[in-house]
């Protein structure tokens, strides 16, 4: 009598069991558990539709800005004028498409800005002032850029609080090293360094 109640027990619990578990067997229950505590491999992106994420990828902005700003810490505008352009062709052979959508949206929102600051410092090779002025807004589309694209080098944002009627403005550098571009030879060492990228 107790292995016939027992044996009801059994099958009732089975049965409900069954019905909870969307009307799986017994055995397609205990399979589905056995399943379930084993580790599943996680499908993996298909890599042709993942873009490749690179390093390093504003170092091509990188170094004609630094040669921007060292030729305007020299008070060399023609030299800027130089760099101003070298800025233009790197922004155009930035690899869009190896850009992941954070960093195309970053690139697309400050692209066309950087590069008409740097047409104007090109374009105005014995008007140092307004290259200075352009140069500023231009430093805040290339801190953009590389802390969205990286860079392969040890880079800082230094500041200077005279620019702009004492509202400031930032810079990129490779040294820790103060030499603004805002004031050249008039206020060599003028700011500070804020932070590294």
């Amino acid at each position: 009598m107790k292995n016939t109640f027992l044996s009801a027990a059994i099958m009732a619990t089975l049965l409900a069991a069954c019905q909870s578990n969307g009307g799986k067997t017994p055995e397609q229950t205990v399979t589905s558990a056995a399943t379930e505590n084993k580790e599943t491999p996680v499908p993996s992106r298909d890599a042709a539709a993942a873009p490749v994420v690179k390093t390093g990828m504003a170092d091509g902005i990188v170094k004609p800005y630094l040669q921007l700003k060292d030729a305007l810490a020299k008070d060399n505008g023609k030299d800027a004028a130089g760099a101003g352009k070298e800025i233009v062709a790197a922004l155009a052979n930035i690899d869009v498409k190896a850009l992941t959508p954070a960093q195309k949206k970053t690139y697309d929102d400050v692209a066309s800005d950087a590069k008409e600051n740097a047409e104007h410092i090109g374009d105005n090779a014995d008007k140092i002032s307004h290259q200075r002025e352009h140069f500023a807004m231009l430093s805040a589309d290339v801190a953009d850029l590389v802390t969205a694209l990286g860079t392969s080098q040890k880079l800082y944002e230094d500041f200077c609080p005279m620019f702009n009627d004492k509202k400031g403005a930032i810079w990129i550098s490779e040294s820790k090293e103060i030499k603004n571009p805002y004031y050249g030879s008039k206020m060599p060492t003028c700011g500070s360094v804020k932070k590294e990228l």
